[in-house]
């Protein structure tokens, strides 16, 4: 994975090459941005770049052993810990990466590494409501690998890819791994929920922040799969700067779940400012019925809605990304957000969304949402 063939981020990926060029390679370094913007290809090309001996032009070479070893994901010097699971796991399994570390390099080379956690999951057939971990176990396996020597190259470097998945022995095992770091051995840690960690992990730890893919070269990549230039602005515009739901939307795929979301964020807007709060707690049932990824899209979306709304409501409906039902609704919605309750609702969405990240108990956390953003919401009235 060259530099190259990272899709945008030329300014961030011009940074990282005069780090690396400049000898400033910082020991422990924290990756941070939602999948869809690149994250994970993003640390690798750094991987490749910094192992490469024959870089070049900016970048590294593509053509040397070291390069094509990490193109296949198998360089003696480059490990990775993704969190893993099993479904029937038997008493005392112990169920770490390298168990599949074979499934991990296929969902890569069919996504170029861009993929999501759920993705993943459904790789390794977890169902709906199993989760990956990273164990105590995995840290003692880095430990064990990483205090050999290096094989061939100058470094040895090690991509954990979703830390926030730790569980508390495994973290404050990587973090006295991170407190006394071996010579020439480099930590990426690529997350997308980087809050989760532990704050003494954080501040050890070079933060690397991976920011949306802009809407220009978004659009490029659509018009370049046969999209005309409106419908590939369009794409560009709603896929909030994530290649993942670009993708989506070029397939069609997130017209449901659009459509959903949709559904269920303008039910709990009328119940709210019509003051229903016991069908509030039906919606909650309903809530809780959805996948944990279904969720989580449902907060995405209503994010987006509340922005929207927030932008008509100060008169910039010209920079609007709605139409259709969504442009009706928020466009009738909009009275009732503004600067006395929009941050207090976003607020509340992140609460929510990290309660159920931390395996809050769905019933229980959507049903104080909904009363909660009731409230809020009547607050204009």
């Amino acid at each position: 994975m060259k530099f190259s063939d990272i899709i945008g981020h030329d300014d961030l990926k011009r940074r990282l090459r005069q780090q690396i060029d400049a000898g400033r390679v910082s020991h422990a370094q924290l990756f941070t941005g939602l999948a869809g913007y690149g994250t994970l290809p993003l640390a690798l090309a750094y991987v490749q770049y910094l192992f490469c001996p024959n870089r070049h032009d900016g970048d590294s070479c593509g053509e040397c052993p070291s390069c094509r070893q990490i193109e296949a994901l198998a360089h003696p010097d480059l490990h990775f810990v993704f969190p893993v699971n099993k479904r029937e796991k038997k008493s005392g399994e112990v169920v770490v990466s390298d168990l599949f570390i074979e499934k991990w390099r296929e969902i890569w080379h069919e996504k170029r590494g861009v993929f999501s956690a759920e993705e993943w999951y459904e790789r390794l057939d977890l169902g709906k409501t199993m989760k990956g971990l990273i164990t105590a176990k995995e840290s003692e396996e880095i430990i064990r690998k990483l205090q050999f020597k290096s094989y061939s190259s100058e470094y040895k470097a090690m991509i954990i890819w979703l830390p926030e998945a730790m569980n508390q022995e495994a973290a404050n095992k990587i973090l006295k791994i991170l407190e006394e770091p071996w010579e020439k051995t480099l930590f990426i840690l690529v997350s997308e929920r980087p809050e989760l960690l532990l704050s003494t992990i954080i501040s050890r730890t070079q933060e690397v922040s991976v920011p949306r893919i802009d809407v220009a070269t978004l659009q490029e990549v659509a018009t370049a799969e046969g999209k005309s230039p409106a419908e590939a602005l369009n794409m560009a515009r709603l896929a909030g700067g994530s290649l993942l739901e670009l993708g989506e939307l070029m397939r069609g795929e997130s017209d449901e779940m659009r459509h959903q979301c949709f559904e269920l964020f303008t039910r709990l807007m009328r119940l709210s400012y019509n003051d229903k709060h016991l069908e509030l707690f039906e919606w909650a049932d309903d809530m809780t019925a959805l996948t944990r990824e279904g969720q989580r899209q449902f907060f995405l979306h209503s994010v987006r809605l509340l922005r929207e709304s927030y932008m008509l409501h100060a008169g910039l409906g010209k920079i609007s990304y709605l139409w259709g039902e969504e442009a009706q609704f928020c466009s009738k919605f909009a009275p009732y957000i503004g600067n006395q309750n929009i941050e207090a609702l976003i607020a509340e969405i992140e609460r929510a969304m990290l309660q159920i990240a931390q395996n809050g108990a769905p019933r229980i956390v959507f049903t104080h949402f909904a009363l909660a953003v009731s409230k809020m919401i009547n607050r204009l009235q």
